[in-house]
């Protein structure tokens, strides 16, 4: 089994792959004592070879393998592939494109929301792939062949998923749909952390402006401080310690050491110090300059309802198309749907519209009916009322 630990076989290989028009990828690596993942293995695979690099080799550069992913000349395939482009992005500054993602290709085929790799290459190919190896010791050395082959399999198979989906894709004219999703998964602000974003991965429990504002102050240090010392955000302060430091505003280390969620003897530290510090700027911000806590748009009456309905819909649309939901709409999308004609969703936009949407706002005015028709639900265009019968005929709605 080709294991590969030099610069110059890295880049041999990656020469040969780049003549080819797809190559696929993964990586293996470790993430639960570090803020960003340790990459330890990578495995790549073309028509004709496949080979696993061993990314902690001393002396090794990966610089051939970046300069493969950022060869636009060559489809990159991955699947689940964001915390893989997110690794890239870190260690080699650049986003692979071409990409093409089979989990979401898969979606869009009809294999259901977020299908493992295991469940996609069984029902594509019938084989199966052994996952025992896979929350081992990566960064340990020297690597198993039970890991290796495990690793291996992990592109090997894909190779195949790939080639299935493609021309499933191609013969249903769904191509562009999953052109459509790869622009997040390529987009550089998807995997950008801003320390002065960081505050909306928490739960909003603050109601008042100044605890908002002590709350994006901890939150955005202790970003920033997990990143330097590339520690896990939680080896910092916990969550529910910013929560409490927002509610409470300790302004000395006496007031910081008797709040519940701070350990004991933390008040002394540097980062005790700084937390302080970031508690004071939110203080010392004028009332005209403190953020607003944001506020949800007041539901309208009835929509809930509508969103039960839309729901309903949703899942007719989904499985009469075999595409998965979750990549049509999402709740979100219909609950702003529900509300607003106009709403800026992706499922009133592109194909989602034509699929979904035209006939989600039309289900909302009355233009279009959920029915039963034996024992599966319908739905159905009401037209003008008949003449004879003065009721509404109904028929298939976008059949």
């Amino acid at each position: 089994m080709d294991v590969i630990t030099t610069t110059t076989d890295l880049a041999a290989a990656c020469q040969r792959l780049a003549s080819h028009d797809y190559v696929t990828v993964d990586t293996e690596f470790l993430r639960e004592s570090t803020f960003w993942p340790k990459l330890c293995v990578i495995q790549m695979a073309g028509p004709d070879m496949a080979f696993i690099i061993d990314a902690l080799a001393d002396g090794l550069s990966l610089d051939p393998f970046f300069e493969l992913m950022g060869n636009d000349a060559v489809t990159k395939v991955f699947h689940a592939a964001r915390q893989d482009i997110e690794i890239v992005y870190h260690l080699g500054n650049l986003i692979p494109a071409p990409l093409f993602d089979t989990q979401v290709a898969a979606m869009v085929c009809g294999f259901g929301d977020s299908i493992s790799y295991d469940q996609l290459i069984y029902k594509v190919t019938g084989a199966r792939i052994d996952k025992s190896s896979r929350f081992t010791d990566w960064a340990r050395r020297p690597l198993t062949n039970k890991q290796l082959e495990y690793a291996l399999a992990d592109v090997t198979h894909l190779r195949d998923a790939y080639q299935f989906l493609k021309a499933n894709l191609a013969e249903q004219n769904r191509s562009h749909w999953v052109a459509d999703e790869m622009k997040v998964l390529t987009s550089e602000g998807t995997y950008r952390t801003e320390p002065a974003n960081a505050w909306q991965r928490l739960k909003l429990r603050v109601r008042k402006p100044v605890e908002l504002a002590v709350m994006m102050e901890v939150a955005g240090w202790r970003e920033q401080e997990a990143q330097t010392r590339d520690v896990p955000r939680n080896r910092v302060i916990k969550d529910d310690a910013i929560y409490e430091v927002a509610a409470q505003q300790p302004v000395t280390a006496d007031a910081l050491a008797r709040l519940r969620t701070i350990p004991r003897g933390f008040e002394r530290s540097r980062a005790a110090e700084e937390i302080l510090k970031a508690v004071r700027r939110a203080q010392a911000l004028p009332k005209d300059r403190l953020p607003r806590i944001p506020k949800g748009r007041p539901a309208p009456d009835g929509s809930a309802a509508a969103v039960d309905l839309l729901k309903v819909l949703l899942k007719l649309v989904s499985e009469n198309h075999g595409v998965a939901a979750k990549v049509i709409a999402t709740v979100d999308d219909l609950e702003k749907i529900a509300a607003d004609d106009h709403a800026d969703v992706g499922a009133l936009q592109g194909w989602r519209r034509e699929l979904f949407g035209e006939v989600a706002l039309k289900l909302k005015r009355g233009e279009v009916a959920l029915a039963f028709q034996g024992r599966q639900i319908v739905a159905v265009n009401q037209d003008a009322p008949s003449p004879a019968s003065g009721k509404p005929a109904l028929r298939h709605a976008a059949e």
